[in-house]
């Protein structure tokens, strides 16, 4: 069971695929192993790297975990899934609570909500790559009554560790977060983490935990290098992520995943 982050790990930060990683991916695939794509990215985001990778059968943990599919891409006359895809689980939680605190502290930031329905709602034109979609401009209060499988918060007034104090210092509640490389907050449902949603699939499928390889770079992916039986860690990586982690590989420019990955084909 092979998990893999997307940004930073499988695409360098402008959302390209290297062709070695590409390579590497697809043998892995090809292997017979189950490779699973475990990334901050909403499903219509994550839907190509699955495709690049060539997972015709397997499952992706998207928005952090707050969606788990299943894919099956083999033609529907064949078994296959009508959309390629099934969604096996989803998350949710009320952004209301979330939007008041941190409304009040972060006056200036932007939002966006990924709502159950797979419809990305925000409060002014908020395009990422990590949506797939583009957002419906929506007041605050409208937001609030979205059913959320993950809220996004982004500033470019402000740095990183400003946000990370300004989120410390309200104490969310009710929800599970965490700051990215920017001024960027994922929020998703409590106790809901890549990681959390990992553990729900490898006891779907019965997979051993001593067979769980899992590889990240960003502070959403500590939760699932530690639960991984060989949790990676990405070069580029903060050293709270390293320090996550049972090793380091190269950097994403590098390809640090492509050397992971042969390492499975050789075992």
């Amino acid at each position: 069971m092979v998990c893999l982050d997307v940004d930073g790990t499988v695409v360098n930060h402008d959302g390209h695929m290297s062709l070695a990683v590409k390579q590497a991916g697809r043998a892995v695939v090809a292997d017979g192993h189950t490779v699973v794509i475990a990334t901050g990215r909403s499903v219509p985001a994550t839907l190509p790297i699955v495709e690049a990778l060539g997972i015709t059968h397997g499952y992706a943990v998207c928005s952090n975990g707050g969606v788990t599919l299943r894919i099956d891409a083999r033609p529907p006359e064949q078994g296959g899934l009508e959309d390629g895809y099934e969604v096996l689980s989803q998350e949710v939680f009320d952004p209301g609570p979330a939007l008041d605190a941190l409304g009040e502290r972060l006056s200036t930031a932007r939002y966006a909500v990924e709502t159950s329905a797979g419809h990305f709602l925000a409060t002014e034109r908020f395009d990422d790559m990590s949506f797939g979609l583009v957002p419906q401009p929506v007041s605050i209060k409208e937001m609030k009554r979205a059913e959320a499988v993950r809220l996004v918060v982004n500033s470019s007034e402000a740095t990183s560790m400003e946000f990370s104090r300004a989120v410390k210092e309200i104490g969310l509640q009710g929800v599970s977060y965490s700051v990215g490389w920017s001024a960027w907050i994922d929020i998703a449902a409590e106790g809901v983490t890549k990681g959390s949603s990992l553990e729900e699939l490898r006891q779907r499928i019965g997979a051993p935990l001593e067979v769980t390889v899992a590889c990240g770079d960003g502070r959403n992916d500590i939760e699932m290098l530690g639960w991984a039986h060989r949790g990676v860690a990405m070069g580029q990586a903060v050293q709270e992520v390293k320090d996550a982690a049972d090793e380091i590989t190269g950097t994403v420019e590098e390809d640090g995943l492509v050397p992971v990955l042969s390492s499975i084909l050789e075992d």
